[in-house]
C-alpha cells in the first residue's frame, strides 16, 4: 500500500533521470528547441534543481550525447559466427532501429546542434566511428588494417550515416532496401579495391568463399549479372 511519500533521489540516480528525459526529448525534437524548462517538467522536478545537477542545456546535452553515442556504437557489436553479409546486415538493421527511435537527435548529432564545436561532442561522434571501424575489422578478421582496407570500411561507415540523414529528411526509401543496399555498398567499395590491390583481392576472396546463394552478397551478384543482361 503507497503512503503518498516520494523517495528521494541520490545524486547520481538524479543525473541518470536527467540524462534519460533529456535523450527521450531530444530524441524526438532537435535539442535547440528543447528548453531546460520543458526537461524540468518532464523530469517532475524545478529548473533551478535542473541547474544543481547540470551547468546548462549544453552539459546535460553532452551528457545525453554521451550514452546515446555509447548506445549506437554498441549497435555494431555482433557475434562473429555465421555468413560475413548476414551478420553486416544484422548491425545495419540495429544501427536503423537507432536511427527510427533518435531521429532528430541523431541529425543534431550528425548535422550540428546546440553543442556545435564542442570538442567533447566531436569526440563522442569519433568513439562512435572508431568502434564501428574496430568492429567491421574484427569481423573481416584483420587486426592492422592495410591503406585500401582502412579506406574502404572508414568510406562505408560514413556512408551509412550519410544514408541514414537522407532517409530521416522525409524516409522515401523503404528502410529495409537501405539496410540491404549498404550491405551490398560495402561489397561494391571493397570489391572495386581488389581491382587495383592484390591484398584486398585476397581479403574479398575470403570475403564471400562462404557466403551462402541466399546472402546479401550473392544477391548483390545476382542484380549485377541481371544488369549486365
Amino acid at each position: 500500500m503507497s503512503t503518498g511519500v516520494r523517495r528521494r533521489m541520490g545524486v547520481d540516480e538524479r543525473r541518470q533521470q536527467l540524462i534519460g528525459v533529456a535523450l527521450e526529448l531530444f530524441s524526438r525534437r532537435s535539442p535547440d528547441e528543447v528548453s531546460i524548462d520543458e526537461i524540468a517538467a518532464a523530469a517532475g522536478i524545478s529548473r533551478p534543481l535542473v541547474y544543481h545537477y547540470f551547468p546548462g542545456k549544453l552539459s546535460l546535452y553532452e551528457a545525453a550525447l554521451k550514452r546515446a553515442s555509447e548506445d549506437l556504437a554498441g549497435r555494431f557489436a555482433e557475434s562473429q559466427e555465421g555468413p560475413l553479409g548476414a551478420r553486416l546486415l544484422r548491425v545495419m538493421r540495429r544501427y536503423f532501429d537507432f536511427v527510427d527511435e533518435h531521429g532528430p537527435g541523431f541529425a543534431a548529432l550528425m548535422r550540428g546542434g546546440p553543442a556545435v564545436g564542442s570538442s567533447a561532442t566531436n569526440a563522442l561522434i569519433d568513439s562512435v566511428r572508431q568502434a564501428a571501424y574496430e568492429q567491421i575489422l574484427s569481423h573481416l578478421d584483420v587486426t592492422e588494417a592495410p591503406a585500401r582496407l582502412e579506406l574502404v570500411v572508414r568510406s562505408w561507415i560514413s556512408l551509412a550515416e550519410s544514408t541514414a540523414l537522407i532517409w530521416l529528411d522525409g524516409r522515401r526509401i523503404p528502410r529495409g532496401e537501405l539496410e540491404v543496399q549498404l550491405v551490398h555498398d560495402f561489397a561494391a567499395l571493397a570489391a572495386v579495391s581488389a581491382a587495383y590491390d592484390e591484398e584486398m583481392s585476397a581479403l574479398v576472396k575470403r570475403m564471400v568463399q562462404d557466403e551462402p546463394t541466399d546472402g546479401p552478397f550473392a544477391d548483390l551478384a545476382g542484380r549485377l549479372i541481371a544488369l549486365a543482361g
